[in-house]
């Protein structure tokens, strides 16, 4: 073995392995391309993807790190989101949650009460 040398396995690597995962389906209502990465928090994504908002709190895409989906306008499209792990909680992006994210059961950020 060389120092760093890395060696795979031969076998195929799953991503997000038994982790919760949605399937929803995202338009771009916009006027230019939207590209999001892979480790995005998608709640908080550009407004003018329209899709059901309340269903991606706490998920981002399942895709590999580092890779990112493009929403070209006016094209709709099925994607899948994975929730993410770990502490649960979201800091930056578009600063709509900034800590703990909330229980299944209550409101997400901007939702009626």
């Amino acid at each position: 073995m060389i120092p760093g040398e890395v060696i795979a396995s031969a076998e195929p690597i799953e991503i997000n392995a038994g982790r919760e995962t949605v399937s929803i389906s995202v338009a771009n209502t916009g006027d230019r391309p939207i590209q999001v990465g892979s480790h995005y928090h998608f709640y908080e994504t550009n407004p003018a993807l329209s899709f059901d908002r309340a269903q991606t709190l706490g998920f981002r895409l399942n895709i590999p790190a580092g890779t990112a989906v493009r929403f070209e306008p006016g094209q709709d499209r099925q994607i899948e989101l994975v929730r993410y792990a770990g502490k649960q909680e979201i800091y930056g992006f578009r600063g709509e949650v900034m800590g703990v994210l909330p229980q299944r059961e209550e409101k997400a950020p901007g939702e009626e009460k």
